[in-house]
């Protein structure tokens, strides 16, 4: 969003480097479940570095917005305070679920997200996978809210960076479980391979940023399912490692649709992904539905989880 005192993903560079070579050597000695494809890695390596120089460009606006939201905020919420820290916490945890599930949700969003989605593999350079376009499609306005509470735009900033951090260790399947509690409460590996599965009953599922309590809360949680392996990509793959053609094919195929179709413009740019005028495709929704995705199971898995 801005830069911060302290910048936690600037910190956690190092490791997240580190930590990607360690994979691949575990992984090759057999020690670790993780899948590498020298390609694939390399375009993830690189829509992350060149989505840092992106969200410069978009900084100063970013910056501009948030500082002047906060000038007329409501209350001042003390940097010093713990009790304000455990606020923001919970409050950018909430936000980052509604930016998230509003990403996969609406097409005109899901385009600037669809890219940390379409590698078919999951590793810990999967997330390494950012977006370009995050900034111009706007996402970051639904934190201002927060400096409009009265939080400081560099309280936001941090916190934004520690959920990004959280965030990068659970893009691994060399960790299966964790124990029971911590799966009931926090955003998980086996939570997130959830989320970047294409199955059926896996598609729009676990939104999470850290806590996973606001996927149970809004009825968007699924356990992950010994009987139905994640199998990782998007409903239709892109068939290709250009790393151009990855960043921007749904933002191309918003342009083809609203020229082919103009009169339906407003269902190409915001309806659900999938969704045209003559249900010729299908969304997340219609793709359960033909599949026979069985909530029933879901929920039944769900509660012998939680027993």
């Amino acid at each position: 969003m801005m830069k911060a005192a302290i910048d936690p993903v600037t910190l956690a560079t190092p490791f997240f480097i580190l930590s990607v070579i360690l994979e691949i050597v575990l992984a090759r000695m057999g020690k670790a479940d993780a899948r590498y494809e020298t390609k694939d890695t390399a375009v993830s390596l690189g829509m992350g570095l060149i989505s840092s120089v992106a969200g410069l460009l978009t900084a100063g606006a970013v910056f501009a917005a948030t500082l002047w939201v906060y000038e007329h905020r409501l209350f001042t919420i003390p940097m010093t305070a713990i009790w304000a820290w455990v606020a923001i916490f919970l409050l950018e945890d909430l936000t980052y679920y509604v930016f998230h599930r509003v990403s996969h949700e609406r097409r005109f969003w899901w385009a600037a997200h669809v890219n940390h989605h379409s590698s078919q593999h999951y590793n810990l350079s999967t997330a390494l996978r950012q977006t370009w376009t995050g900034g111009v499609a706007g996402t970051w306005a639904l934190w201002l809210p927060l400096a409009f509470l009265g939080f400081p735009p560099a309280m936001i900033a941090i916190q934004k960076g520690v959920s990004l951090v959280y965030q990068y260790w659970i893009h691994t399947e060399a960790i299966k479980k964790t124990p029971r509690w911590f799966e009931a409460v926090f955003n998980t590996p086996s939570h997130h391979r959830v989320h970047h599965a294409r199955n059926a009953i896996y598609l729009d599922r676990n939104y999470a940023g850290i806590l996973i309590v606001w996927d149970r809360m809004f009825g968007t949680f699924q356990p992950e399912l010994d009987a139905e392996p994640c199998r990782y990509g998007l409903v239709k793959n892109v068939a290709t490692f250009n790393i151009l053609r990855v960043v921007f094919h749904e933002w191309i195929g918003i342009v083809q649709d609203v020229v082919r179709n103009p009169r339906h413009a407003l269902g190409y740019i915001f309806g659900p992904p999938g969704w045209s005028h003559d249900g010729s495709r299908e969304t997340s929704t219609m793709i359960k539905a033909r599949v026979g995705a069985e909530p029933a199971k879901a929920a039944a898995e769900d509660a012998r989880e939680a027993a």
